[in-house]
């Protein structure tokens, strides 16, 4: 099990920098990603919460599966910028997103009603989310791991953590937060 967490660990780090030139390349994020305690915090709820959803949907819509946890990202920061005293305090935020439109429409539902984007900005983000679900999911693809393994959880939940936590960076950058090195 050692080498396949350390596997795992060389996964993570390949997303992590694939997301993360590709962001810094359309200039959706900074060279130093933000850090933003509240929002990591919700990971394991939201995750714990989202799984059975986008596993469920993953054979069919693999990219819709993982894009929209990056979604959940961008929605979790714009919650934390906006509203967290009251955000925070909900039982299953991932429900509450979830159930305003149901899981087919909860992209769209976070695009309007979220994030309030219209028109150029809607679609730039409907393509930003579906070409970073896609390039994780070729990544994904290439670690060859059998379906329905154990390791084939641990890479999805993986990749659910990386589009999450980028889409909470591209979030945040949006809002005119950006980390920056104090002297």
């Amino acid at each position: 099990m050692q080498t396949n967490l350390n596997n795992m660990d060389k996964f993570e780090e390949l997303l992590n920098k694939d997301l993360h030139q590709y962001l810094l390349s359309m200039k959706e994020v900074d060279e130093r990603l933000p850090e933003c305690p509240d929002v990591e915090e919700k990971w394991d709820d939201i995750a714990q919460a989202y799984i059975p959803d986008g596993i469920r949907e993953f054979n069919a819509y693999p990219t819709a599966s993982l894009g929209w946890m990056m979604y959940l990202g961008m929605a979790v920061a714009k919650c934390w910028d906006t509203e967290w005293d009251i955000y925070s305090k909900l039982p299953d935020l991932y429900a509450y997103l979830r159930d305003q439109r149901g899981y087919d429409n909860m992209d769209e539902y976070i695009r309007e009603e979220v994030l309030l984007l219209k028109g150029d900005d809607y679609a730039a983000t409907d393509r930003l989310v579906g070409e970073c679900a896609s390039r994780v999911h070729n990544a994904l693809m290439h670690q060859q791991i059998e379906p329905g393994t154990k390791e084939a959880f641990y890479a999805y939940v993986t990749c659910l953590r990386q589009l999450y936590l980028f889409g909470t960076a591209v979030q945040l950058h949006r809002m005119g937060y950006h980390m920056t090195k104090m002297n």
